[in-house]
């Protein structure tokens, strides 16, 4: 008993010494590796501003410093954004060097004639190459499905020697997707510098179009999922949240390759403004945390009937293929062309095959209370930035038509997806929402905010109609 108080005493005087070192504390603990990232930050701060700021702004400067402040203590607590925001700014700046030719001024037509710009660095083939590689993850998360061992002779589940729940296909997967975020920003960065050889007047941030926000949209939740990944040491939760990031990409294609949107086009009126930058970046988180959350409550609904033999009592699957069947229709007005009809048919053999192998799935998810958790904490951040979102576009609103509140077609439905994710969490934390009626809850709520991300541009005319299809 007396060593025991002895024990006591010792790690509360360790505990009472950690609260006290304070700051001191936290930067004794950074890496060389650390210190080089801060170094390389302020280097890119000082240029930007000597070379930029003039042209700047001081509300886009506090912007441009708040962001790589947030990406240093990102970084810092995450040593994959570290080695993910170095790789973007090294081919970046060797995409754009290859626009520079002999005279010394940059040449909008070089990126079909420089090798590297043609096949690799340009925006247009960057964001290609991330459709690919996020294809080939999704597959390869899925064929990790299917493939290895599941649990130990006790039923525990198998872990490598870093502690993953995952087999070689998922770890393929993983990185796989690492190389689409960074082909995906890449693809960015170019963009925007492309967008000021369009024209100085036409030069803005890759953020004001529908194919822009589908870029930021699929390389945001892919991180977001991969953050969630590396948090619960498990990779096979990549198969049903990759699924959602691939139907974004499919969307993508079509939208930039049939309907040519991937060209570059200047900003309307209403978006020249610094506030575009904070909005629909703090939007897109929302959006791809509630995209995550949903397609793990489908997973957590799949593990939950792996068992079920009662065709009739498997409606969340039936759901999904109803939603993926239905798609091409919507997103297709005047009937199937030949691309959807291919999308229907791949989405027909994805939820015949999730249908058949619900079982051996099942045995490869992680426990229903880790998918519980992932579900809630995804919500919550989602919640969070998509309350910031709302309050800064009202702010904006205020700006640019005089009042901040409208009832627009899309203010009203981002409104109901906030009403919709706040009744959530009022449950979860009030209530103790838990388990199969959280996970039907979290789906469903996709379909909401599909309609609030998508639909609203479709089918209703309003202030915010900037991504007609």
């Amino acid at each position: 008993m007396e060593l025991t108080s002895k024990h006591a005493g010792i790690d509360l005087e360790r505990a009472g010494l950690e609260r006290r070192s304070g700051p001191l504390g936290y930067l004794s603990r950074r890496s060389a590796y650390d210190w080089v990232f801060l170094a390389l930050i302020l280097g890119t701060d000082g240029y930007v501003l000597h070379r930029f700021g003039a042209a700047m702004g001081y509300w886009v400067q506090l912007i441009f410093l708040g962001a790589t402040t947030a990406l240093l203590l990102l970084g810092w607590g995450w040593s994959a954004l570290k080695n993910l925001a170095i790789a973007v700014g090294v081919l970046s700046l060797l995409g754009i060097s290859q626009y520079y030719g002999p005279g010394g001024a940059p040449v909008l037509a070089r990126g079909e004639q420089e090798f590297l710009l043609k096949f690799f660095l340009s925006s247009q083939t960057a964001i290609l190459w991330m459709a690919l590689l996020f294809f080939l993850s999704t597959a390869s998360y899925w064929v990790g499905m299917f493939t290895g061992r599941v649990a130990a002779a006790d039923g525990t589940p198998l872990r490598d020697a870093g502690g993953w729940q995952s087999n070689f296909a998922q770890y393929f997967g993983s990185r796989l997707a690492w190389v689409g975020v960074t082909m995906a920003l890449t693809g960015t960065m170019m963009r925007w510098f492309e967008s000021y050889l369009v024209g100085p007047d036409v030069g803005h941030i890759p953020l004001s179009n529908l194919y822009e926000v589908f870029v930021l949209f699929s390389w945001l939740t892919t991180t977001l999922y991969l953050y969630m990944e590396h948090k619960y040491r498990t990779r096979s939760m990549g198969a049903f949240a990759m699924l959602v990031v691939s139907a974004a990409v499919g969307f993508l294609l079509w939208y930039s390759l049939v309907q040519g949107a991937y060209e570059i086009q200047p900003l309307v009126p209403a978006l020249q403004s610094w506030w575009m930058k904070l909005h629909v970046p703090a939007n897109f988180v929302g959006y791809g945390c509630f995209a995550i959350s949903a397609m793990i409550g489908f997973a957590y609904l799949v593990k939950l009937n792996g068992n079920e033999t009662s065709w009739w009592k498997l409606t969340p699957l039936w759901l999904l293929g109803f939603v993926m069947f239905f798609e091409p229709l919507v997103f297709r007005q005047g009937g199937i062309s030949e691309y959807w009809g291919v999308f229907a048919g791949i989405s027909a053999l994805a939820v015949a095959g999730i249908l058949f192998g619900r079982r051996r799935i099942a045995e490869r998810l992680p426990s229903l209370e880790v998918m519980d958790d992932v579900m809630y904490k995804s919500i919550a951040i989602g919640f969070t930035f998509f309350t910031i979102a709302t309050i800064l576009g009202a702010l904006w609103a205020a700006q640019a038509w005089g009042g901040y509140w409208s009832w627009d077609p899309k203010e009203t439905w981002a409104l109901i997806v906030w009403l919709n994710y706040a009744a959530w969490l009022h449950m979860r934390l009030m209530k103790g929402l838990r388990g199969q009626f959280a996970a039907w809850w979290s789906l469903t709520g996709l379909l909401v905010t599909t309609f609030a991300f998508l639909g609203v541009n479709m089918f209703l005319s309003g202030l915010h109609s900037y991504g007609k299809l």
